[in-house]
């Protein structure tokens, strides 16, 4: 059975950083491509970044580009995700998930499997 738990989430002033984890297991870790997205009060869940199966391959939604960074660790089954400079308008619940196959995608609808979330707030 696949489980995805995220971990690192918390309250943190405007200009802060935080680093989630999110641990897999049940699964081949390596063998997929694992994704962050995040979900704010009244409003759709959207991609924040995802990361190929070698690492080889990342990508980020604009609104993160250049303040948070996505990384993987395959020894430790483990995906996570780097946030600096962060924003009241990050604060969201952030959930991580893993595709079915090896593209960097986008989309929700590409992610089969999802943690639980954790909830990051930044104070203004």
């Amino acid at each position: 059975q696949v489980q995805l738990v995220e971990s690192g989430g918390g309250l943190v002033q405007a200009g802060g950083s935080l680093r989630l984890s999110c641990a897999a297991s049940g699964h081949s870790f390596s063998s997929y491509t694992m994704g962050w997205f995040r979900q704010a009060p009244g409003k759709e869940r959207e991609f924040v970044a995802a990361i190929s199966w070698s690492g080889g391959r990342t990508s980020y939604a604009d609104s993160v580009k250049g303040r948070f960074s996505i990384s993987r660790d395959n020894a430790k089954n483990t995906v996570y995700l780097q946030m600096n400079s962060l924003k009241p308008e990050d604060t969201a619940v952030y959930y991580c998930a893993r595709t079915w196959g090896t593209d960097v995608p986008s989309s929700p609808t590409h992610y089969n499997y999802w943690g639980r979330g954790t909830q990051v707030t930044v104070s203004s």
